[in-house]
Order: structure tokens, then C-alpha cells, then sequence
């Protein structure tokens, strides 16, 4: 069996039969990441022993017969969630070295599920960016395109689960970060509803809109890990407490008589060709399994892009006024006061995009803007929402394409905001509104991945996982896999 080709499910059939050990499935893990990882630059922090400690930690406890449901099963974690074990730098310069005194509540079930974290995959720096090219370390690259990004922010996730580094990965979405670099890699990128996810541990962009997500090879996988990380924290005040339904279970497929939703606002002019198509085959696939289809509106899509723009922004010039230089991460040293040493600290510390949104926010929330931007973006916001409200009044989910464009090249857009900021036009609703959403792949343009995204009411995770389940087992565009050659292990 080819280990990079193995899902989280696959690797605990085999794991609980005793065909292969935590400690061998581990290793062939840890050779795939030294001999790809020099060109994908998917991890941030790789730590081999570390890995190796928790995978004979899971042989113990699969020996006494535990059936934890990530037992022995390696996983990676974006460098935005907190762990003491190894380092947490958001791809940041301002927390270059930071050790966390605590773990995020998500990376804590993890544990407790018996995962064996790998590392901490690259990210755009505090996950702001759609390419990975904001990291302060490096840019991470396409496993389909090696001159391609592969999206972001959670790029470095979705990079290494498509390329057989990790068998899954968690990701953060705040407009989009885990179900558009999902499509532009080829895998399964699942946000869950505001809510449903802890986000202690999570060190915030944009507080209203920062959701951990997760990044796997198939729909099954992404049931299982949200399995494990879902559910009440109070720890978290945003957390809801609400039952975790078993989504293993939800995973049928049949959707006969599903009203599935198709937003015109979603199939616009200037998408890359061939892109709309591949989305519209896969709603007649849908339909062909029974699922009656309508075109609905979400009229005022077009204020999604703006409205985010001054909304995340102006949350993440407080959450990064803590960056002061004084209580922890990266301080200027010969300063000449505490200002001097405030300014100088930021100045070299955060990148130019993260600059680029501290001002855009603090203008935005400034004395005499304030109701003029921000309040009026909190009021478009309630409109979006609104327009969810009533598509969801007549159907199930809605569908439509996960991006604009397959992955583009590195550099690309890099000079442009406004045309990355592009990438996440399809993205960025659902986090306004609070909602859940998965993005599943459905074809290829230009020899890159295509991804249908499903949107789903507020804590209904488990009727998309029905219907992405019930597209996948249709088709076999979840069985692609990147041209690199994966390293062989197991037992006959």
C-alpha cells in the first residue's frame, strides 16, 4: 500500500488490524517530508522525535485495545493554532520562536484522539493572504504545480495532505482559508459553522469570522476529524452548546428529493474558462442523483468583498495591537523610549500585507469613519446574511464553484491586492453569515484542480457532508493525486 495515497480511514482499518504500527505508518510519513519537503515548503515546524514519541505512545494504547478515533493516525496543524510543544509563529517575524504555555482546544482533542501531530504547516502571515506568499519564512508550493501557489492562508495544510505529507490537516478559514486552497490543491476543505469549533488556542485575525476548519483526501476523513474537534468549549464564549451529531453516520448516498440551490451570483463573467463548466457538470451530477436544482439569488453579493475588507481588518488592528514588543515574541532592541521601541518592534516585525490591514482597519474604526465603514459594513453584513436566510427558506444547500480561477503562479498576483483578494470572492459570504461550507473537488482546468463548494445552514454539517459524499462517490476526481512518487510500506 502506498502510504501517500492512504486516508485517515484507510490508515485506522489498517492501524486497528495490526497490518501496520503507528511507529512504521509515522516513519514513511517523516521520509515523505524529508524528501519532498525541500521543494513543496509545506511545514513551518517539522519535528521527527517528537512524532516518533506520540506514534510509540499509540502502538501502547492500540495494543490494549483503544479505539480512540485518531489513534496512530499522523496529522499536521497550522502554525496559527497554539501548542507547547513546538513552536507557534502565525508565519509571522513578530512571533518568531513563541512557545505557547497552552494548546488550542482543537490541537487538545487531537491529542486526546490519539493523532500523532507531525508539525506545524506555513501559513500566510496571520492567516492574511489567499497565495501563502505573505509567510515571513517562505512561500509554499503547488504539489500539482510546483510553480504554482496553493493557496491560502492555509496553504501549508492543504499543500502537505494533497502531497502524502500528513494524512490530514487543520486549517483556519476567515474568508475562505481552508475551502479555497482545498480547491486549488485537489482535496477536501471543510469550514464549519461560527461556532461549532473552539477558537481557544487560535490566535485571532478577525474574531467574528476565524473558524477552525479541517483539510483531508476525502469527505469520509473530513466527517471524522470534525467528529473529533467539534463541540462546546467554555473556554471559548463564541462556542455554542449544541449536540455533535455523528457526521460518519450523515454520510449517505442517497440525497433523493434534496433541494440544492445554484446562486447566479456565482457564475460571473471573468471566471477562468472552463472553471464554470467543470461546477455546472457537477450540479448535473447532483441532479442526476436525484437532488431537484434551482437558480436562487444572493442579491447582494457584490457588497461581500468590500464588506469583508473593512470588517476584518478593523477587528485585526485590535487583535494585533497586543504586539507591543514587551510581554512575549519578537522586541527591536536600542530603542530610545517605549514608543520608539513600540514603533520599531511593529515596523519589522509584521509584514507588509499585515501593515497593509492594521491601517485599513484602523482607519475604518477612526474617529469621524467609523459609521461611514465600519457600521455601514456590519449593516451589509446583516443584508448577506439575509439573503442566506431566504436562499435556505426554499432549499437544503447551495452549490456553486469554490474559486474564480484554478491556482495561479507564484508572483503572480502578489503586486495586486485587489486581484488576490479576488480569489476569495466566492468564499467570503459564508463567513459573513456565519454558515458552514465544503469545498470537494470536480474536475480540471489546465491540469489544475477544480472545486465545488457546498453551503449548508447554520450547524448543519452533516447535510453537506451528505451531499459532498454523495458527489464524490460518484465521480473519481477525489482519487487524483499529485505527480510525486509516494514511498511504499505495509504488510502483505
Amino acid at each position: 500500500m502506498r502510504t501517500a495515497d492512504l486516508t485517515v480511514h484507510e490508515a485506522r482499518a489498517l492501524l486497528s488490524r495490526g497490518k501496520i504500527s503507528s511507529t512504521e505508518l509515522t516513519e514513511a510519513l517523516i521520509q515523505q517530508i524529508e524528501s519532498l519537503d525541500g521543494q513543496l515548503k509545506a511545514y513551518l515546524a517539522f519535528t521527527p522525535e517528537i512524532a516518533r514519541r506520540r506514534a510509540q505512545e499509540a502502538d501502547r494504547r492500540l495494543a490494549q485495545g483503544d479505539q480512540a478515533p485518531l489513534l496512530g493516525v499522523p496529522l499536521a496543524v497550522k502554525d496559527v493554532l497554539c501548542t507547547t510543544d513546538l513552536p507557534t509563529t502565525c508565519g509571522s517575524k513578530i512571533l518568531q520562536g513563541f512557545m505557547s504555555p497552552y494548546n488550542a482546544t482543537a490541537v487538545e482533542k487531537l491529542y486526546a484522539a490519539g493523532a500523532v501531530v507531525l508539525g506545524k504547516t506555513n501559513c500566510d502571515e496571520f492567516a492574511m493572504g489567499s497565495s501563502t506568499e505573505n509567510s515571513a519564512y517562505f512561500t509554499t508550493h503547488n504539489p500539482w504545480d510546483l510553480t504554482r501557489v496553493p493557496g491560502g492562508s492555509s496553504g501549508g495544510s492543504a499543500a502537505a495532505v494533497a502531497a502524502g505529507e500528513a494524512l490530514a490537516a487543520l486549517g483556519t478559514d476567515t474568508g475562505g482559508s481552508v475551502r479555497q486552497p482545498a480547491s486549488f490543491c485537489g482535496i477536501v476543505g471543510l469550514k464549519p459553522t461560527y461556532g461549532r469549533v473552539s477558537r481557544y488556542g487560535l490566535i485571532a485575525f478577525a474574531s467574528s469570522l476565524d473558524q477552525v476548519g479541517c483539510l483531508t483526501k476525502d469527505v469520509r476523513d473530513t466527517a471524522i476529524v470534525l467528529g473529533v474537534i467539534a463541540g462546546y468549549d467554555a473556554k471559548d464564549s463564541t462556542s455554542v452548546n449544541i449536540p455533535v451529531a455523528d457526521y460518519e453516520q450523515a454520510l449517505k448516498s442517497d440525497i433523493q428529493g434534496l433541494r440544492i440551490g445554484v446562486p447566479r451570483e456565482y457564475f460571473t463573467e471573468g471566471m477562468q474558462p472552463g472553471v464554470a463548466e467543470a461546477a455546472k457538470e457537477a450540479i448535473r451530477v447532483l441532479e442526476g442523483l436525484g437532488a431537484s436544482i434551482e437558480e436562487v439569488s444572493l442579491p447582494h453579493t457584490e457588497y461581500a468583498l468590500p464588506t469583508y475588507y473593512l470588517i476584518a481588518p478593523a477587528e485585526a488592528s485590535a487583535n494585533l495591537a497586543r504586539y507591543d514588543g514587551v510581554k512575549y515574541g519578537f522586541s527591536f532592541p536600542n530603542a530610545e523610549d517605549m514608543w520608539d521601541s513600540y514603533r520599531r518592534t511593529r515596523q519589522h516585525g509584521f509584514g507588509p500585507e499585515v501593515k497593509r490591514r492594521i491601517m485599513l482597519g484602523t482607519y475604518a474604526l477612526s474617529a469621524g469613519y467609523y459609521d461611514a465603514y465600519y457600521l455601514k459594513a456590519q449593516k451589509a453584513r446583516t443584508l448577506i446574511k439575509g439573503d442566506f436566510d431566504q436562499a435556505f427558506a426554499r432549499c437544503d444547500v447551495l452549490v456553486g464553484p469554490t474559486s474564480p480561477t484554478v491556482a495561479f503562479k507564484i508572483g503572480e498576483k502578489v503586486d495586486d491586492p485587489l486581484q488576490m483578494y479576488l480569489s476569495d470572492i466566492f468564499t467570503l459570504s459564508l463567513n459573513l453569515a456565519g454558515l458552514c461550507g465544503i469545498s470537494v473537488p470536480c474536475g480540471f482546468v489546465e491540469g489544475m484542480p477544480v472545486g465545488l463548494q457546498i453551503f449548508g445552514r447554520a450547524f448543519d454539517e452533516g447535510v453537506i457532508l451528505r451531499v459532498a459524499y454523495a458527489y464524490e462517490q460518484a465521480t473519481d476526481w477525489h482519487k487524483k493525486r499529485p505527480p510525486i512518487e509516494p514511498l511504499w510500506i505495509g504488510k502483505s
